[in-house]
């Protein structure tokens, strides 16, 4: 059993640090010595504010950073942000403030390096920061993923991706999730982060990872050294069965199940967290896919109120499925392979995902004549 340390917790920084290094400590963290080299990874998606639960919040990342510190480390803060410049993030994040003073680098991702991470995959390029790091602190952010069910510490990793080869690898994997998760899952055990740590102080729940979900606070942190037993510990305080997840399940077809969480203190019962469904991503027979696709799929859409035609989303869409500069926008959904990379990108909130009535119709009938089969 790998153990999954639990704590009630707030924002406050005269309480939040000694919190953080009494768990950052009980894992071990003397590990991180004299001159020791420890990327510390928020989830720096895009430009968001603490309030908005989209990030990773700025007093945990300072906790780790003094820690790393007052053991005599060099800490760098490092990630690979879908969009937006990283200074914009830090600063509309309040992480450029609360690191002011200290003696710690900041800066987002650029050098990538060949590595192995197994098959299908074989090598492929990864942050050089993040794979030469001698300790990674990864700190996630407890969030939806209208893809991936929930962003966690596994799929935090895929932030060691950089800039623009994240929706190539989306395109690579295409429609088949499954693939995908695989891919974060042999990220996630290359990199096997030091130490894992979950923000669930303010969680984002809904039409999460981006602004379309809704911050929900559980005041809670929970803290590992297997990111796999982390992110189980957190569906089982949300009421999933682990497997549920993506990147579980693709980690125990690896051969690397998720170890069941010795918890140290009390794990919560969080009821009513607002998670997406996780819908097929493809349907029948490939003759009639095009149709299916269009008629029972979900799908993302957009709020034309809400839409100020900035961009980020044509831009960033690896199957170049969006028409730029049209309000509402306009989606081929022949071409959408459903990663909704769009709606985690979008800065105004106006992307979401809704499946079409069709197939709201066949899901419902499905389920109530097979009420046992797998909905991802």
């Amino acid at each position: 059993m790998s153990r999954v340390i639990v704590r009630k917790a707030g924002y406050q920084s005269d309480a939040l640090q000694p919190l953080v290094f009494e768990m950052l400590d009980a894992l071990g963290g003397a590990v991180i010595g004299r001159g020791c080299r420890v990327l510390i990874k928020p989830n720096l998606l895009s430009p968001a504010t603490p309030e908005q639960a989209v990030l990773t919040h700025p007093a945990i990342v300072r906790a780790a950073v003094v820690y790393v510190l007052e053991r005599g480390g060099r800490p760098l803060v490092a990630d690979s942000p879908a969009v937006g410049s990283f200074e914009k993030i830090l600063r509309l994040s309040g992480i450029g403030e609360a690191l002011r003073g200290l003696p710690v680098e900041c800066r987002p991702f650029a050098r990538s390096v060949h590595v192995e991470i197994g098959e299908p995959f074989g090598a492929i390029d990864m942050a050089a920061d993040a794979v030469e790091a001698e300790r990674i602190i990864n700190l996630a952010k407890l969030k939806t993923h209208t893809m991936m069910l929930l962003t966690l510490t596994v799929k935090n990793c895929f932030g060691a991706i950089v800039g623009y080869r994240k929706p190539e690898w989306h395109m690579r994997a295409g429609i088949d999730r499954r693939l995908f998760a695989r891919l974060i899952a042999r990220i996630a055990l290359r990199l096997n982060p030091a130490f894992n740590l979950v923000d669930g102080i303010v969680a984002l729940e809904g039409n999460g990872p981006g602004r379309g979900g809704s911050p929900k606070p559980l005041g809670v942190l929970l803290a590992g050294k297997d990111p796999f037993a982390v992110d189980a510990a957190v569906c089982r305080m949300l009421g999933l069965d682990p497997l549920a997840l993506p990147v579980l399940k693709a980690a125990a077809a690896l051969g690397h199940p998720p170890a069941e969480p010795r918890i140290d203190d009390d794990l919560p019962t969080i009821r009513g967290f607002k998670i997406p469904s996780l819908t097929p991503v493809v349907y029948g027979p490939q003759r009639l896919q095009g149709l299916l696709r269009r008629q029972l799929l979900r799908r993302p859409v957009c709020d034309g109120a809400l839409c100020k035609a900035c961009g980020d989303c044509w831009r960033i869409c690896p199957a170049q499925a969006i028409a730029p500069e049209e309000i509402p926008l306009r989606f081929d959904y022949d071409r959408c392979i459903r990663c909704y990379c769009c709606v985690e990108v979008c800065p105004f909130g106006a992307l979401a995902t809704a499946e079409p009535l069709a197939g709201r119709i066949v899901r419902r009938v499905a389920a109530y004549l097979l009420p046992g089969r797998e909905k991802g």
